[in-house]
């Protein structure tokens, strides 16, 4: 379930992922699997519809993936 409280800021870091996804000319199903997770769990954190339970782990092998600094996830548009 998504706490409603914190939409923005869960579709802004999905927002980031995608972007980075992209920029390494990364489909889904390619980030899904070098982070170990599934694609439509991917799918979901990238849309910011799935919030609640999002360990801080799978945002960091999702950034180690892109081979990006975690904090570039969390940068916030204020």
């Amino acid at each position: 379930m998504l706490d409603s409280s914190f939409t923005r800021e869960y579709k802004q870091i999905g927002a980031k992922i995608v972007y980075y996804r992209r920029l390494k000319g990364y489909t889904q199903e390619t980030l899904a699997f070098k982070a170990g997770i599934s694609t439509s769990y991917l799918s979901r954190i990238e849309r910011g519809t799935y919030a609640t339970g999002i360990s801080l782990s799978t945002f960091m092998k999702i950034a180690k993936a892109l081979d990006v600094d975690i904090s570039k996830l969390f940068e916030m548009d204020f």
